[in-house]
C-alpha cells in the first residue's frame, strides 16, 4: 500500500460541488492499494501516518505525530499512486490492485482510522474528486507498506 502524505494546514475534496471531506491543520494522505496488498498493510499504513513524526516541536524539529498534535487527517484513493512510469508515455496500471479489492482494502482503513484517531475524512472511492490544500512547509513523504 502507497500512503503519499503532506502535511498541510487545511484541505478538502469536493464530489459534484459538495464538500465531502476536509480538515484542518493535519494530513492530507493520497492512498494508493497494489496488487498483492491486504489488511495487514493497511494496518501497517495506518499506524505509520499516525505516528509519523512530521509537525514540528518547539525547537522547530520535525518530532511531533498527528497523533501528539491531534491534527486532522485526510485520507483519499488515487489508483494513479500503483502507476508504472518507467517506459513510454503513457502509465501502466498493471500493478493496481483489482477495483474491488482497492475499495475494501481503503474502506477498512477508513475503519481502523475512525477507531483510532477522532478526526478522520475521507474522499469517495471511484468518483471524481478536486482535491484542494495548502501545503505546509512544503512538506510531503511517499510511505510504502
Amino acid at each position: 500500500m502507497i500512503g503519499l502524505l503532506q502535511r498541510v494546514s487545511a484541505a478538502q475534496v469536493v464530489v459534484d460541488g459538495a464538500v465531502v471531506g476536509a480538515i484542518g491543520r493535519g494530513l492530507l494522505v493520497l492512498v494508493g492499494v497494489q496488487q498483492g496488498d491486504d489488511t495487514a498493510r493497511a494496518d501497517r499504513l495506518l499506524e505509520r501516518l499516525l505516528g509519523y513524526r512530521v509537525f514540528p516541536d518547539a525547537a522547530g524539529k520535525m518530532n511531533l505525530s498527528l497523533k501528539d498534535i491531534g491534527g486532522g487527517l485526510l485520507l483519499v484513493p488515487q489508483f494513479t499512486l500503483a502507476a508504472d512510469t518507467r517506459k513510454g508515455t503513457r502509465a501502466s496500471f498493471t500493478s493496481a490492485a483489482a477495483p474491488a479489492d482497492a475499495e475494501r482494502l481503503f474502506g477498512h482503513l477508513i475503519a481502523r482510522a475512525h477507531a483510532a484517531h477522532p478526526d478522520v475524512a475521507t474522499g469517495r472511492f471511484g468518483a471524481d474528486m478536486q482535491v484542494s490544500l495548502t501545503n505546509d512547509g512544503p512538506v510531503t513523504f511517499w510511505l510504502e507498506t
